[in-house]
């Protein structure tokens, strides 16, 4: 029994410290706005808005824009989940973003965007299976900034490139276990908000292959992260939570005037951040090394958009497999984020010649999994997202 409980301990660690974005893929956003999401996040070739600058920035030459193009919107992500059949009741997270492109000549775009690229959090009131209530709450948010420029080197073909500067925020309250007992003794573990700043880079490209045919390329570096740096009774606790580099292909298609499909193939490089991370001074009873044992994981996605006068509509489609599996789940009991099939629906209606407005429901269905190795605890979640913009071109 204390063996079971020790590992709940650890793991209950581990559910503060991982990645809390349920953000379909792994703990990635796939989409930075509604006109994206509706496409299942397929938009590496053809871009869909001035949000292309947070995807592939090459995109901005394709926006069809004579100055300036300007989207403003946010999202709701609602990703209920369980552990051991405890919720979170932590249901409801916002996620703004906003980007404006500027047309600087027939040949240069220059173009700057925001938006949360991962983060919100749990509040558990009790994971471990041992006396009293073992609560767990953390909060994470992690935005990126993105000034970007794009570069028609001829008609056909366009490089693209954005600075990525990063601003990653993190607290924590848990139990550590601090004896095994019996009975087992937790002494809580509380890790204040800490803000660190991160830098990394973005190269797009596309091009033109013949008037129905287009394909996109970018490649995410790693951003690497200042270390997150905690004050305790016992000294200065760190540890590095860097964001994954990531490479992407994708290959529009526009078989006749007003239907567009495009198919992207994404490879996540998740093992490169998650798979063991080092502490310098961790609290009693604090894991050291943590070994989440994430996988490279690779996502699919496809979309499909047809124009019908002053009214667009969107349907996509998004599969990752988890990058954890059932044997590193005692490690990510905070780590829901293995939902893998993502079903998405998307409405863009034109105002006027410079104004108009998208929507996008995106459900990601539900997935559960159980440890095959050490106590059979099982993580669940499903989720619900809905995106809203405004876009203004001129």
């Amino acid at each position: 029994m204390n063996k079971k409980i020790v590992a709940a301990a650890v793991s209950t660690a581990l559910f503060a410290l991982t990645h809390h974005a349920h953000a379909t893929n792994g703990d990635q956003m796939f989409a930075m706005s509604a006109a994206q999401a509706g496409m299942g996040g397929a938009t590496v070739a053809q871009a869909q808005d001035a949000a292309t600058v947070l995807v592939n920035p090459a995109g901005m030459a394709g926006l069809g824009i004579k100055d300036v193009r300007m989207d403003l919107g946010f999202g709701l992500l609602n990703p209920p989940r369980e552990v051991n059949g405890n919720k979170s009741d932590s249901n409801w997270y916002m996620m703004p973003a906003g980007a404006a492109v500027f047309n600087v000549n027939d040949r240069l775009f220059l173009g700057m965007g925001l938006g949360g690229i991962s983060g919100m959090g749990v509040n558990v009131s009790d994971i471990v299976a041992a006396p009293n209530s073992q609560p767990v709450v953390t909060t994470k948010q992690v935005f990126r900034f993105s000034p970007a420029a794009a570069y028609k080197v001829n008609d056909a073909f366009t490089l693209g490139a954005s600075l990525n500067v990063v601003s990653q925020s993190l607290a924590m309250s848990m139990a550590a276990m601090t004896n095994p007992g019996p009975p087992p003794v937790f002494t809580q573990v509380n890790l204040p908000q800490n803000q660190q700043f991160g830098f990394g880079a973005t190269l797009g490209a596309t091009y033109t292959i013949n008037p129905k045919l287009q394909a996109g390329f970018t490649w995410v570096s790693k951003t690497e992260i200042s270390e997150m740096e905690y004050h305790t009774p016992t000294g200065t606790t760190r540890f590095d939570m860097d964001m994954p580099a990531s490479v992407a292909f994708g290959l529009a298609f526009k078989p006749m005037p007003g239907l567009l499909v495009e198919v992207d193939i994404k490879r996540i490089f998740f093992s490169d951040v998650m798979q063991s991370i080092s502490v310098s001074n961790p609290p009693p009873g604090f894991p050291n090394p943590i070994r989440f044992g994430w996988d490279d994981q690779t996502v699919y996605a496809i979309g499909v958009k047809k124009e019908m006068g002053p009214m667009a509509v969107s349907v996509g489609y998004n599969y990752g497999k988890s990058p954890i599996g059932p044997e590193d789940v005692n490690f990510n009991l905070g780590s829901t984020a293995i939902v893998e099939h993502h079903l998405s629906f998307g409405l863009t209606r034109k105002f006027s010649s410079k104004v108009s407005g998208s929507f996008a429901y995106t459900h990601a269905f539900e997935n559960d999994m159980t440890a095959s190795v050490g106590p059979a605890n099982t993580i669940k979640i499903n989720q619900n997202q809905y995106n809203v913009n405004i876009s203004y071109a001129f």
